[in-house]
C-alpha cells in the first residue's frame, strides 16, 4: 500500500499538510509491512506536482494494491485503487472564496476522483454528507474517521517562548487558520474593540495562499505563517482560541487548542459543534455582536473560562493520531 507522500513533503504545514504528514507518519509505524511512503522532489510538492500526481506517481506505485492520497486529490488513471482523503466541498459549494483556476481544476477532478475511488475517507459526519450532495460519492464508499493531535499540544508548551519570539507583549486571543474569507476574521470587528477596552490583542497566525480569496482588512493582528515549533507555545498562552469559520470539514485548531488547556469560542456552522462535541462556547458568526459576547464572557468568567479547559482537555484526549491511522487501516482492511 502507497501513501502519496506529496502534501507531506510541503514546507508550510496548513490543516491538510498536518493530516497528511501525521498519516505518512503513523500508518508505516503501525505498518511498517504494509505502508511505504512515496514523496516527489520538494519542488513538486505544490501545484507544479499536478503532472507528478497524476502520471508519475502511478508508475511508482505499479505492483501497490492501493495509493492512499490525504489531500483530496489522487491519481485519475488509479481508479478503484484510490483511497482517497477528501477533507471537504468547500471550493465547489463556495466557489467565491477560491480562483478560479483552483476552481475549475477541483471541478473537473474532485467528483470524478470521489465516484471512483474505492473507499472516500473524510473528516466528519458534516463532510461525509458533502461529499455525497456535493461531489456525488457512493455514500457506501465514504468512511469518517476524524483527525488527531499531536502530543506536542499541551498546556505545557512554551508559551513564554512563542510570546517573545512573536513579539507578544499583552495577553491575546488567538485565530489560527489559513488567510482566506471563510475564515470570517472580518466578522471579528466589536470583538477586537471589546478585548481591547481589556487590555487584550486579537491576533492571527496563519498565512495566505496563491489560489485562495482573502477577505481585505481584518480587526486582527496578522502574525503571519508561524513556524511549526512556536505553534504549541501559542496556543497554550492564549485566554481563548476563537474560530469564526462560516465553513469548515473539520477544524483542526479547534482539537489543538483544546489539547494546550485554551477554551475554544467558535461558530455554530459546518463540522464544528460536531468536532467541539459541547467543550466550546459557540455563537451565531451571522449576528455582528455574538462573537465579542462570548469572548468577554470567557475573559470576564474565571470559571466558565476554567469549565472549558477543562471539557476540551478531555475531549481533545480521544483525537490521537495513532488511532486515526488504526481506523484508517480498519477501513481500508475491511473495503479494500
Amino acid at each position: 500500500m502507497v501513501v502519496n507522500g506529496r502534501s507531506a513533503a510541503r514546507r508550510e504545514v496548513g490543516g491538510v499538510e498536518r493530516v497528511a504528514r501525521s498519516l505518512a507518519a503513523e500508518l508505516p509505524r503501525l505498518r511498517p509491512d504494509v505502508y511505504r511512503v512515496i514523496t516527489p522532489p520538494a519542488a513538486l510538492a505544490h501545484r507544479a506536482g499536478h503532472v507528478w500526481e497524476q502520471a508519475v506517481l502511478p508508475l511508482q506505485a505499479r505492483g501497490a494494491r492501493a495509493v492512499l492520497s490525504p489531500a483530496n486529490l489522487a491519481p485519475l488513471v488509479l481508479g478503484r485503487r484510490n483511497v482517497v482523503v477528501i477533507h471537504d466541498a468547500a471550493a465547489l459549494r463556495h466557489p467565491e472564496w477560491y480562483g478560479r483556476g483552483y476552481v475549475a481544476y477541483q471541478r473537473a477532478l474532485l467528483p470524478r476522483i470521489a465516484r471512483s475511488a474505492g473507499l472516500v475517507i473524510t473528516v466528519s459526519e458534516f463532510s461525509r454528507g458533502e461529499l455525497v450532495g456535493v461531489l456525488g460519492a457512493p455514500a457506501s464508499r465514504v468512511v469518517v474517521v476524524p483527525n488527531g493531535v499531536e502530543e506536542r499540544f499541551s498546556p505545557s508548551a512554551d508559551a513564554a517562548g512563542a510570546a517573545t519570539a512573536l513579539r507578544l507583549k499583552h495577553p491575546y486571543v488567538l485565530a489560527v487558520g489559513t488567510r482566506i474569507a471563510r475564515k470570517n476574521l472580518v466578522a471579528l470587528d466589536n470583538a477586537a474593540v471589546a478585548l481591547a477596552s481589556r487590555g487584550i490583542d486579537l491576533v492571527a497566525a496563519g498565512s495566505g495562499r496563491h489560489y485562495m480569496r482573502e477577505e481585505g482588512p481584518t480587526p486582527v493582528r496578522a502574525l503571519g505563517y508561524v513556524p511549526e515549533e512556536l505553534l504549541p507555545g501559542l496556543y497554550a498562552g492564549a485566554r481563548a482560541l476563537i474560530m469564526p469559520s462560516l465553513y469548515e470539514g473539520f477544524g483542526l485548531p479547534v482539537i489543538e487548542a483544546m489539547a494546550s488547556g485554551t477554551p475554544v469560542v467558535a461558530a455554530d456552522r459546518a463540522a464544528l459543534p460536531e468536532v467541539a462535541g459541547g467543550a466550546a462556547l459557540l455563537f451565531d458568526p451571522d449576528d455582528p455582536e455574538a462573537a465579542a459576547a462570548a469572548l468577554l464572557r470567557v475573559v470576564d468568567d474565571a470559571g466558565l473560562a476554567a469549565s472549558l479547559r477543562s471539557a476540551g482537555l478531555e475531549r481533545a484526549a480521544s483525537f490521537t493520531w495513532r488511532r486515526a491511522a488504526e481506523r484508517v487501516d480498519e477501513a481500508i482492511s475491511e473495503r479494500l
